[in-house]
């Protein structure tokens, strides 16, 4: 599936047919787009796992601290267990539901949208073993990137890596505390125990985060290079405070998000990328949002300041930003280009946010303000179908880069597990070398497809190469797919709707 020489005239051609394409099958997306997050369950595997080329892993986990870690999500292609990222995930795909689980009902998806929650955030129960504890990390990615081998058998390091008084980790700590009280929102009326247990680790996570400040790199020095907190713990401090306003209705920690946006950078720190690292614009687009609700009113002044830059946000992907540098670039076939590492992770957060605030622009009978012009909600939600339905197929290089979606996606995913046969069809152990020697190199297709999978997508020029080894490109990640669930769910509804809003 590579690129041509030929890219000029393919992008050409695709800009011709454009205006002729219709709209996708979302209730499919969605569909394997859940299915996804099977394939990445460390652990022991559920009687209900519908992804049966997987099977039981890392059951180990923690042993040798003493602490029970078996559970929770393997970040990508990869098998170790990243704390930040995978709260990242858990954190989008409660706040989807949040925002669109009726349609994911409708859908038929509903369960599976919360059993996905649920894994990540029993991990999180047991990882927070103590009030001032949390185990951050299961396995380090140099020995892990030195082997090639499927979850089910790994020989690299468990080694467990923990934030604790000493070893401050205020950002891990955050987005933890963010996941968990987004979930706490999502199981509120089906299973309300779970919903206060979740709550009340939040509610100490954030308290420990808040108490011993630090970058969680700095104590576990091994996560540099991989998930190093580039963007500090200032705002997932802020994002945390914020989803707990949000789950419990307290005061005082809205009062947090007020009194701490401007040293924190809420108020300060205009952003254009959303992403596991950098959650200030999230958070700018929550704060938007409570300017609507009357209650509100007596802390417009900070409110609006955070309105101002999630505007910038917002403005910066329609491209819309006078002073142009700030505006997020484009591909020639329209794609929002970031940087040449996994950029489809923020494409989806991007058409997460849009879809978002397009919604609640038109529930307040509101418009953008940019400075070029105003922009009304359709014109938000036609620029986040537009990147969606570049990620289905509708693009260039006429791929789909949601890997099991259409008649043509990348067949070479950069996944360990997904390259290799399954452990149900060939039970014999392939080792650390091994899998390197005898599956990595291969051009033929990965034996199984990792369904539901976004994978890093093209480059600056829409151009994609399908091969294994190359990583920035055809790796996935589970952050990447979990801003699109809630997404899908909406252009689904709409589309059954007869509402088939055009590019």
């Amino acid at each position: 599936m590579k690129a041509s020489k030929a890219s000029a005239s393919l992008i050409v051609s695709f800009l011709l047919i454009l205006p002729l394409i219709h709209s996708f099958d979302y209730h499919h997306a969605l569909s394997i787009s859940l299915l996804y997050f099977e394939s990445q369950r460390s652990g022991r595997l559920p009687y209900n796992q519908r992804l049966t080329w997987r099977h039981h892993s890392g059951l180990a986990d923690g042993l040798r601290q003493g602490v029970d870690l078996v559970g929770g999500y393997y970040d990508a292609g990869d098998n170790v267990k990243f704390g930040l990222p995978m709260a990242f995930t858990i954190t989008m795909l409660s706040w989807g539901v949040i925002e669109y689980g009726e349609q994911m009902a409708a859908a038929g998806e509903y369960t599976h949208a919360l059993e996905a929650i649920k894994w990540g955030t029993d991990y999180f129960i047991k990882a927070h073993s103590h009030p001032n504890v949390f185990w951050a990390q299961v396995g380090d990615g140099a020995t892990d990137h030195y082997c090639w081998q499927r979850p089910e058998d790994m020989t690299t390091s468990r080694r467990a890596y923990k934030i604790d008084e000493n070893n401050p980790g205020s950002d891990v700590a955050g987005e933890t505390t963010a996941a968990m009280a987004a979930a706490a929102i999502v199981f509120s009326r089906t299973n309300p125990h779970y919903s206060h247990l979740l709550l009340h680790h939040a509610q100490e996570l954030f308290e420990f985060g808040d108490k011993y400040r630090g970058k969680y790199d700095e104590s576990i020095e091994v996560v540099k290079g991989y998930y190093s907190s580039v963007s500090g713990y200032m705002d997932e401090l802020l994002w945390a405070a914020m989803w707990l306003y949000k789950a419990s209705g307290r005061e005082e920690y809205l009062k947090y998000v007020l009194e701490n946006g401007l040293n924190f950078g809420g108020i300060s720190w205009a952003i254009n990328e959303f992403s596991w690292d950098v959650k200030y614009a999230g958070l700018q687009i929550l704060a938007s949002m409570l300017l609507a609700e009357e209650k509100h009113k007596e802390h417009k002044f900070i409110l609006e300041a955070y309105h101002s830059k999630a505007e910038h946000y917002l403005c910066s992907c329609l491209n819309k930003n006078k002073n142009n540098s700030t505006n997020l670039k484009r591909t020639p076939g329209g794609l929002l280009y970031t940087r040449k590492w996994n950029n489809l992770q923020y494409v989806t957060t991007a058409a997460f946010l849009l879809t978002v605030y397009s919604d609640h622009l038109r529930a307040s009978n509101q418009r953008l303000k940019c400075d070029q012009h105003e922009v009304g909600p359709q014109e938000m939600l036609t620029l986040a179908k537009s990147q969606v339905d570049y990620i289905l197929g509708a693009n260039p290089m006429a791929t789909s880069y949601l890997v099991g979606f259409g008649p043509r996606y990348p067949q070479r995913v950069h996944h360990r597990g997904a390259s290799m046969e399954s452990i149900k069809e060939n039970g014999g152990f392939i080792g650390c070398v091994q899998g390197y020697d005898n599956w990595y190199g291969r051009v033929d297709r990965n034996p199984n497809v990792l369904m539901g999978a976004v994978v890093g997508g093209p480059n600056e020029k829409d151009e994609f190469y399908d091969e294994r080894s190359n990583y920035m490109q055809t790796e996935a990640c589970t952050y990447n797919t979990a801003p699109l669930v809630g997404v899908f769910a909406k252009f689904n509804r709409l589309k059954s709707e007869g509402k088939n809003f055009r590019l």
